[in-house]
């Protein structure tokens, strides 16, 4: 046999375009919550594949399932029926409490499909200029549309002209969200992230949502709540709006939904159900037969391992650490999230935090400039995220005073 050959983690030249700005670093494999790269250097993984990858690496019950569904079959596409959609989507309203669901491949697709939804819902009702409320940080992806969703201008920078039909307003304030519509009858829906991730971890509040979610009854309008990172128990619930007791209308979902295989989802309620008919939207890999059995087992080893209460025990472990080891520094301004997704907020920039964790052997993001973002696999133990802190927090620390913040 051939000797597999190993890639290096810093090429002089890439045919890949460059449209990452990546560590040099290359992963090989895993176990747990821990990753190995190519020179055999280990990592504790607190980044999870950008809160992809619910149940760590290499899961023993994850594995022969996907092996098996690899066996069998990979793909068929939707001309014809698959059966493992019927049974991801009568899980997903069942935990839901929604009706029925479309799959795609990734959370980029599940919000277009939101908006198409929602414009689809206003053109029905003889809008012909349909309008959707979005908000000021938030993030639902990088096609023109979703990106003109987005409230970050280095994400809009070079696309111009931007999709038109939104309005954007700032976080858990009803009055603004009340004054920017007051009076427009293009408006049909508001469109949030119950928890914004790449906007630096920002949730919304419990009684914001509630407002916002009579206001939608009020109006007649869909409530959009994008769980595509905050969603799949990572807050220690199914879908984080869970807490504020409210239903959607429209849940996009992906990253976690699929352990590490690529899945979106858009959840709909009564109101949204209905909206598509055949032929108005699709999509050639979305529900493929891998796709789902992934989604069907994760849910499966979530429920049989009670992931959801780890995820919000160790969640709060790991939040009440960084808060003993940095809330009183000067230079934090907060720590905060649900849950295993939590943001370390702060008062410089500090993308440099990234290379440093790694070369000390975690891996962690950056957003928002001056937020350090945790999402590991919701599998971390207590211990795991003890480890977490004592790497991070002499980092942080050292980082402050280089910067003369602590």
């Amino acid at each position: 046999m051939s000797a597999v050959s190993t890639p290096s983690p810093t090429p002089s030249s890439s045919h890949v375009m460059h449209t990452y700005g990546r560590l040099p670093i290359a992963l090989t494999h895993g176990q747990g919550c821990r990753v190995w790269d190519t020179t055999g250097k280990g990592y504790l993984d607190a980044l999870g594949g950008i809160a992809v990858n619910t149940l760590g690496h290499a899961h023993p019950k994850l594995v022969p399932a996907l092996c098996d569904q690899v066996g069998k079959m990979i793909h068929s596409s939707n001309y014809y029926h698959v059966p493992l959609q019927e049974e991801l989507a009568a899980k997903l309203v069942q935990l839901s409490g929604m009706e029925n669901v479309f799959f795609c491949s990734t959370g980029l697709e599940a919000n277009e499909a939101a908006l198409k939804l929602a414009r689809k819902f206003g053109q029905d009702k003889g809008i012909t200029h349909p309008e959707v409320v979005v908000y000021e940080k938030a993030f639902h992806g990088r096609s023109i549309a979703t990106l003109s969703a987005t409230g970050n201008p280095k994400v809009h920078a070079g696309f111009g002209p931007l999709v038109e039909g939104f309005i954007r307003v700032p976080l858990n304030d009803v009055a603004a969200l009340e004054k920017a519509t007051a009076g427009n009858p293009n408006v049909v829906a508001v469109f949030f992230e119950a928890i914004q991730g790449e906007g630096g971890v920002n949730p919304m509040d419990a009684d914001y949502l509630r407002q916002v979610r009579a206001l939608c009854d009020q109006h007649d309008w869909l409530l959009m709540i994008d769980e595509v990172q905050c969603g799949m128990g990572r807050t220690g619930k199914w879908f984080a709006h869970q807490w504020a007791g409210i239903l959607p209308d429209v849940m996009p979902l992906a990253k976690g939904l699929g352990s590490g295989v690529p899945i979106g989802a858009v959840v709909a309620g009564p109101k949204a159900a209905h909206i598509f008919k055949p032929g108005n939207h699709g999509t050639t890999f979305g529900g493929n037969p891998l796709a789902m059995r992934a989604g069907v087992e994760t849910i499966r080893i979530m429920e049989e391992e009670g992931i959801l209460d780890n995820a919000a025990k160790v969640g709060e472990h790991l939040r009440a650490a960084l808060v003993r080891e940095l809330g009183g520094l000067k230079g934090v301004k907060d720590i905060r999230g649900m849950g295993l997704m939590i943001g370390v907020d702060l008062t410089v920039p500090c993308s440099e935090l990234m290379s440093r964790a790694a070369d000390a052997g975690l891996l962690l993001s950056v957003t928002a400039e001056s937020v350090i973002r945790l999402v590991p696999p919701l599998i971390m133990s207590a211990a795991e995220a003890d480890e977490v802190v004592a790497i991070l927090a002499p980092l942080v620390k050292q980082l402050l005073a280089e910067k003369g913040a602590a």
